[in-house]
């Protein structure tokens, strides 16, 4: 299979360069073993199992440490939570930079103790899905750090030479085998994906006796992607009690298959109380679990708008891991039904973003972003409307519509 580089590729080799571990993270498949033979094609490297204890890596953990020398890629370290402590004790005797590079696809107890063992010792990187530079394979500046830097002035004026229709786009998802695989093929892949996510991620997690519940679960919460999270209307679509509902969306959000944005407020305590926006973390899994199927149905699908929505998010969460540190972000509701789908906090200021799937959006789609903006003050960095648009153009005199796939400017470009 053809490989894409990763645009995280740099991050990377400096964390190793500096750093006696680090992390990368993200659900499965999508791509963190392929990434790291690519970046570090001379380390030893292991890969852990959920039944079969690899080299005694749970029965004796520091002999395995031991047999297998750094450096060393440990892939799938959640599947051997006794290896923590003797990572620490390991680092502790030795705390030279790139000895290990763990991999790890749930939020759960094990990569929480590495969080909290190995302070000051690891670092930790996010693998999501190809972002649409990585699938145009072009790298440089990306167009959000560029906004964040001068928001009020257009932050890119080329397009990303992309082969595929925004429809395909959002209907292959991001992960990076159906990104290549022929279109044909494409929900046979993500069909098989979420049985076997259900039917062994899930139930080694925990104890679920019906797969079948949780699947109609998993397809539920996918037609509600872009929408504030209602844990009551989930359970009783299902016949689930709430704290179910709020055990598997938890769940959803441990295995890197959903992902959440909190809601702002200028007041702290209110912040905790309002509901977030849940979004599926690949829309590909989306489209197959709603039975959209070809990128042409898509197209006149009542989800058409929460999905386009869905992908904008992610890939701005994407370009948001290649920054340190990295911005914040929110979604904003205010009491009289005005809000903002996306607000970015960094440096103090505050930088919203509304999104559109429309190929002409107009000025009203700048109403939230102006309330908002009459709310917080000069916190408030001029916004943007990411679309379908074919090129950037102003909509207000502090607001810019952009293409979502606005093209990275060349590094060597000042």
């Amino acid at each position: 299979m053809t490989y894409l580089p990763r645009h995280l590729n740099d991050r990377l080799i400096r964390m190793v360069a500096h750093f006696p571990v680090v992390v990368v993270a993200g659900a499965r498949q999508v791509g963190k073993t392929t990434w790291l033979e690519h970046a570090l094609p001379d380390w030893d490297r292991v890969t852990l199992d959920a039944t079969v204890d690899v080299e005694g890596a749970r029965r004796d953990p520091d002999l395995f440490l031991r047999n297998r020398p750094s450096p060393l890629v440990i892939d799938e370290v959640q599947y051997a939570p006794e290896l923590v402590a003797a990572l620490k004790r390991a680092v502790d005797r030795d705390r030279r930079a790139g000895r290990f590079v763990l991999t790890g696809s749930q939020q759960w107890q094990v990569l929480k103790g590495l969080s909290e063992s190995l302070a000051g010792r690891a670092v930790f990187l996010h693998l999501e899905g190809f972002s649409l530079a990585e699938r145009a394979e072009v790298s440089g500046r990306s167009w959000l750090s560029r906004w964040l830097e001068a928001p009020g002035e257009p932050p890119g004026r080329h397009r990303l030479a992309l082969h595929e229709t925004p429809h395909e786009l959002l209907w292959r998802g991001s992960m990076p085998e159906p990104a290549l695989l022929p279109l044909d093929l494409v929900p046979d892949w993500h069909a098989g994906y979420r049985r076997t996510y259900i039917e062994r991620d899930v139930r080694q997690i925990r104890s679920i006796e019906d797969a079948q519940l949780f699947g109609r679960f998993f397809g539920l919460v996918a037609s509600q992607t872009a929408q504030e999270i209602n844990h009551t209307q989930l359970g009783r679509e299902l016949g689930i009690a709430r704290t179910t509902a709020q055990q598997w969306l938890a769940l959803l959000v441990g295995t890197w298959q959903w992902f959440e944005v909190p809601a702002w407020s200028g007041n702290a305590a209110k912040r905790l109380s309002n509901k977030p926006k849940g979004y599926i973390a690949d829309t590909g899994l989306a489209c197959t679990a709603q039975l959209i199927s070809t990128p042409t149905a898509l197209g006149n699908h009542p989800l058409q708008g929460a999905l386009f929505e869905t992908a904008v998010v992610a890939e701005i969460r994407k370009l948001c891991a290649g920054m340190s540190p990295s911005p914040r972000l929110w979604h904003w509701r205010s009491h009289g039904g005005a809000e903002v789908d996306l607000v970015l906090e960094r440096d103090g200021r505050l930088f919203p973003i509304e999104v559109k799937a429309a190929t002409a959006p107009r000025r009203r789609s700048v109403q939230g972003l102006t309330s908002f903006a009459k709310t917080y003050g000069d916190a408030v960095a001029p916004g943007l409307v990411v679309s379908l648009c074919d090129r950037p153009y102003a909509l207000s005199a502090d607001t810019w519509a952009i293409p979502w796939d606005l093209a990275p400017t060349p590094q060597s470009v000042p």
